[in-house]
């Protein structure tokens, strides 16, 4: 497997190395498609503080809005649990469930060259009137979801809503903008199927799931962190690749094979006229404090008691969230019309903070401080960074 991993590891450095100036070359596309409708931008109505920025500053040319640094903002967190009651859910509200520390809701993200937009949740209504958003991806996906609808319902607290949970497809509506805001579970984005009382993971097929996409007017796509279960997390019991069979394979090459079969999907059934697409990239975990610090004599042994983002030039991701990002990066770049890709690893991995460790529903069973072992390291609290990755999706859609 190590052999396997420096392999991919010198196969897909060039693409590494090509992280900052595709984000530049993102911002360049997206002025030339959306730069008209940033005259057409309103901070009417927003009831955040005006030390931050009402709209988007700065050299366009040179932004790359995924690099950049967290800054200390007494105006954040952008909203409250209760500002939407019943759409947080207890694995990511961490104050809920008794986190005694609050600086890691007051950081805001700063990019190189330019200053997000304060996002307005009454413009995004006016503008995404009549459409359907569809999150499709693992909990990650769901984390942001949660996020966006907080996000909006704090800053436009008089809309009528309608929240209906389910599996696989959780759906909230803004009724009185014809808004549809769904999200929809599918942690491999290809199709799992029931064969002989086996889970089947189908690499080449995802028809199953993407029947609830194809109308969409924004899809939000996400997949990684379920491909590196094993044991009792694993989410298959066979493999299927063409008409053969596995147990298992290598995971690199399993979630390539799936992120093609998504990618000719999206080529042959979009209509990218009418649907932007975005994926989100890796989102880092934060288990390992050697990813990030050069002594643990604190005894820490995850993200347990952080409660401050990583500081300085360097981005500590993990060798092995750099092979996940790759992948989605080689195959984003191998469209014909990519989806763009919202690349929050970087900017996240700087957030070991921002996790629920012990401070979430999902603990149970005597005391959560007892229990260090069994942190979160993966989800992020809300509010919390989640909030930033979708600062930065309004900022591409409408500005």
């Amino acid at each position: 497997m190590n052999v396997l991993l420096l392999h991919i590891s010198l196969f897909l450095l060039p693409l590494l190395l090509q992280q900052e100036p595709s984000s530049s070359a993102i911002i360049l596309s997206l002025k030339k498609r959306h730069g008209s409708s940033s005259g057409s931008s309103s901070s009417s109505g927003n009831q955040y503080s005006s030390s931050r920025p009402s709209s988007f500053q700065g050299n366009r040319s040179t932004c790359s809005l995924f690099m950049g640094t967290w800054v200390h903002d007494d105006s954040y967190p952008l909203y409250k649990p209760a500002d939407c009651p019943a759409v947080v859910e207890s694995e990511f509200d961490c104050q809920m469930y008794g986190r005694p520390d609050s600086n890691y809701l007051k950081y805001r993200w700063q990019p190189q060259n330019c200053n997000l937009p304060t996002f307005n949740g009454a413009e995004f209504l006016l503008r995404m009137k009549g459409k359907n958003i569809m999150f499709a991806g693992d909990s990650l996906g769901k984390n942001q979801w949660e996020s966006l609808i907080c996000l909006i319902m704090s800053s436009a607290p008089s809309t009528r809503t309608q929240m209906t949970r389910g599996l696989p497809l959780s759906t909230f509506r803004f009724l009185d903008y014809g808004i549809t805001m769904s999200f929809y579970k599918a942690p491999f984005l290809v199709d799992i199927d029931a064969v002989q009382g086996k889970r089947v993971l189908k690499l080449e097929e995802i028809s199953g799931n993407a029947n609830a996409w194809h109308d969409a007017d924004l899809l939000i796509f996400n997949t990684g962190h379920w491909w590196s279960h094993t044991g009792s997390q694993q989410g298959w019991d066979l493999i299927q690749s063409g008409n053969s069979y596995y147990q298992d394979m290598d995971r690199f090459v399993a979630m390539e094979k799936a992120l093609r079969t998504w990618a000719y999907w999206v080529e042959t059934h979009v209509d990218r006229s009418r649907t932007q697409v975005f994926f989100l990239s890796i989102s880092p975990t934060h288990d390992n404090p050697s990813d990030w610090a050069a002594s643990t004599s604190s005894g820490s042994k995850n993200c347990y008691g952080e409660t401050e983002p990583i500081t300085g030039a360097a981005y500590p991701v993990s060798p092995y969230t750099d092979q996940l990002r790759s992948v989605i990066v080689e195959v984003l770049h191998g469209m014909h019309n990519p989806a763009l890709l919202l690349d929050i690893t970087l900017l996240s991995s700087l957030r070991k903070d921002g996790h629920p460790s012990v401070y979430s529903g999902l603990v149970s069973g005597g005391s959560q401080l007892a229990k260090p072992g069994q942190s979160d390291c993966s989800h992020w609290c809300l509010p919390g960074l989640p909030d930033t990755w979708n600062q930065l999706l309004y900022t591409i859609l409408f500005y």
